[in-house]
């Protein structure tokens, strides 16, 4: 059995390159004969039969939760779409200033001087549509 290793290079590197979407690492880590301990917490330890089944049951919880959250979500932007409610953000211009800022558009001025006067970017005065 090794001592434990301060200076981790290749797991440092390994976490430095994690992405969204990277799932079922700890099963990696066993799939090829290796363990993880956690150096905190006692009972994350994958090389005890405790620590394996303690691991399972919260990664478990931790997937109905999700589905839980996810079916939540959904039920409550379906509700908001039948009460007739916007969704996302608001937007930085009333509808007069979409309108003055359409005809100044029109009318030739430049998209940024008209969004430094409302203070947004002119990306937004571009996107305008009548």
């Amino acid at each position: 059995m090794q001592a434990a290793k301060t200076d981790r290079n290749q797991l440092r590197r390994a976490l430095d390159h994690l992405a969204a979407g990277d799932v079922n690492t700890l099963a990696t880590i066993t799939g090829r004969k290796a363990g993880f301990r956690s150096l905190s917490d006692t009972w994350a330890d994958t090389t005890t039969a405790h620590g394996r089944l303690m691991l399972t049951v919260l990664g478990g919880l931790a997937e109905f939760e999700r589905e839980l959250i996810r079916a939540r979500t959904g039920e409550g932007r379906r509700l908001a779409k039948a009460r007739s409610l916007k969704m996302g953000r608001k937007p930085k211009l009333t509808a007069h200033q979409q309108r003055e800022a359409l005809q100044r558009r029109d009318a030739g001025e430049p998209t940024r001087e008209i969004a430094r006067t409302y203070n947004v970017s002119h990306s937004t005065i571009s996107r305008l549509t009548a």
